[in-house]
């Protein structure tokens, strides 16, 4: 599975500076909104922070994956942000994080999220392809990168 098959340009955003975990997950909420006008950035937002309250989706070497299920939505969206510096997001190795891969999935696919979420947390893996995704300056830069992947 290839990220450029769920992840569009518009949905990439390299060198955003946030300093909270709250904040990072506010602004996924915004852009999210911008590509669902249907669900509200508080409907978002809230699929989000329930998702954290059951554990972190910081999985570790400066990396997250945010993500929530949400009613009224008819197919997934996902959002690459690059932080310019990272920050405390509870990740499993107590490190902070700067690359977050948020998702949004239809409530009823619990079986497509899981195996999109295998497919990103595979392919962020890679140390090589974090650190192209880190030095981006740009926004189209960062998305020739997924483009490319």
């Amino acid at each position: 599975m290839k990220l450029n098959s769920f992840i569009s340009k518009d949905c990439t955003k390299a060198a955003v500076l946030f300093h909270s975990k709250k904040r990072i997950l506010e602004h996924i909420s915004e852009l999210a909104h911008q590509k669902l006008p249907d669900l509200s950035e508080q409907e978002i937002l809230t699929a989000l922070l329930n998702r954290e309250k059951l554990g972190s989706t910081g999985i570790g070497r400066g990396i997250a994956i945010p993500h929530g299920r949400l009613a009224g939505l008819s197919e997934s969206l996902a959002i690459l942000l690059v932080n310019q510096e990272a920050i405390d997001f509870d990740a499993i190795d107590n490190k902070p994080v700067d690359i977050f891969v948020a998702l949004l999935v239809p409530d009823a696919e619990s079986h497509n999220h899981l195996k999109t979420l295998a497919a990103i947390a595979d392919k962020l893996n890679d140390k090589q392809f974090c650190k192209q995704l880190r030095t981006a300056q740009s926004d189209e830069e960062l998305f020739l990168i997924i483009d490319a992947a």
